[in-house]
């Protein structure tokens, strides 16, 4: 979670998010994930994870040893996230803020965010601004891997289409708009959920992410001081393309010195 606009979105929806989100294959995310750190040397050590919402990927990063700093404005998803914590005896620390203005007690020695938190971050001038403070609070030479939802995913495979889903305890639907002038894609959620006494309450709310092309996110990257190091079609080594979906990014921290 990721915004000022998603912190007002996953109110409801933080309740079931994870009973959607169970095709989500975060071992397989994990995985490409210490591997890209590995190649650059980060084997160990603090990692920050923005937008880490109920802590599914920060509790893998942490069993394969990472020392786990969870980012997120979304009071809600954090609670679960600390349930999961208490409950799993995991030793990661959780942060309620927006990563547009983020603040840490020290660097870390790499950063990542997953499942298009980035695209939440939707006008430019704010990207380059998480940009900023990732690069701020990176050790130096540390990296920033991250994945973005491209502009072709929302015009040509989400915009305007209605996704559907009824599971035994809540059902969905989400309702796509997209703006091809601003490549926004705002999407209405309806909630069914389940409640204690068996009868259903009914949840809406509102995202709104902005769709980026490579060449954008490069010059963003550009911007903000970092140094732009590789692109990929997302969690593979393969060249992105224009009918990418989803991208993988790293960024190398720029402009410190090593003691």
């Amino acid at each position: 979670m990721k915004g000022k606009e998603k912190m007002e979105a996953y109110t409801g929806f933080a309740e079931v998010y994870d009973i959607f989100m169970d095709n989500v294959p975060y071992g397989e995310w994990t995985r490409y994930l210490c591997e890209v750190l590995r190649e650059y040397g980060i084997s160990d050590g603090l990692v920050l994870e923005l937008g880490c919402g109920t802590g599914n990927l920060a509790m893998r990063l942490s069993d394969a040893g990472y020392d786990m700093i969870g980012v997120d404005a979304s009071q809600e998803m954090l609670e679960i996230a600390m349930d999961k914590k208490v409950g799993g005896g995991y030793d990661i620390l959780y942060l309620l803020q927006d990563m547009r203005e983020f603040e840490l007690y020290g660097t870390v020695r790499a950063a990542v965010s997953v499942c298009d938190s980035i695209n939440y971050i939707t006008e430019p001038e704010e990207l380059i601004q998480v940009f900023e403070l990732v690069n701020n609070y990176l050790d130096p030479s540390g990296i920033f891997v991250f994945d973005f939802n491209t502009d072709y995913k929302y015009r040509e495979l989400l915009g305007d289409r209605t996704i559907a889903e009824d599971r035994e305890e809540s059902s969905f639907i989400w309702d796509n708009y997209y703006e091809e002038e601003t490549g926004m894609n705002e999407y209405e959620l309806t909630l069914f959920i389940r409640e204690e006494d068996g009868r259903y309450g009914k949840y809406q709310e509102t995202h709104v992410q902005k769709g980026y092309t490579l060449e954008e996110m490069k010059e963003c990257i550009r911007k903000s001081g970092m140094e732009f190091v590789a692109a990929y079609d997302a969690y593979t080594k393969e060249p992105p393309s224009g009918r990418s979906e989803r991208i993988s990014v790293v960024a190398r921290e720029k402009g410190k010195t090593a003691d």
